[in-house]
């Protein structure tokens, strides 16, 4: 038996499915262009080695994988995620009202030269790094 190889492009059920495993860890983008924990309000930087550090624009919504404190405290393995999925996946954890995001409040614009991780990797879109 040949399997044909494929791919799908479209990345949101893979995101939703990390998401579904990690909705406790998720990250808010603030006005001041820093991110901060949904539950715990703690002040949160993606780290310079991630593809998403110098995103332009940078996403609202993370979920991340692990903390690591150094000076900072840095996300680790991070995705881009909908806030809509957060209620949809654990509305025993989330409830709407404090998962509006504000979609019509201006966000902060970060001047981006490149979009390129120091690995080398390319972000698209979607919050796939390759």
């Amino acid at each position: 038996v040949e399997l044909e190889k494929t791919s799908n492009p479209d990345s949101e059920a893979i995101r939703k499915a990390i998401t579904a495993g990690y909705f406790y860890h998720t990250a808010r983008l603030q006005k001041d262009g820093t991110f901060k924990t949904v539950k715990n309000q703690h002040s949160v930087h993606v780290h310079p080695s991630s593809s998403l550090y110098k995103h332009d624009p940078l996403p609202r919504w993370l979920v991340y994988h692990q903390l690591q404190f150094t000076r900072q405290e840095y996300m680790r393995e991070i995705i881009i995620i909908n806030p809509e999925w957060l209620v949809e996946i654990a509305p025993h954890y989330y409830k709407p009202k404090e998962l509006d995001d504000g979609t019509t409040k201006k966000m902060p614009k970060v001047n981006v030269k490149n979009t390129v991780a120091s690995g080398g990797e390319r972000v698209t879109k979607d919050g796939i790094f390759y």
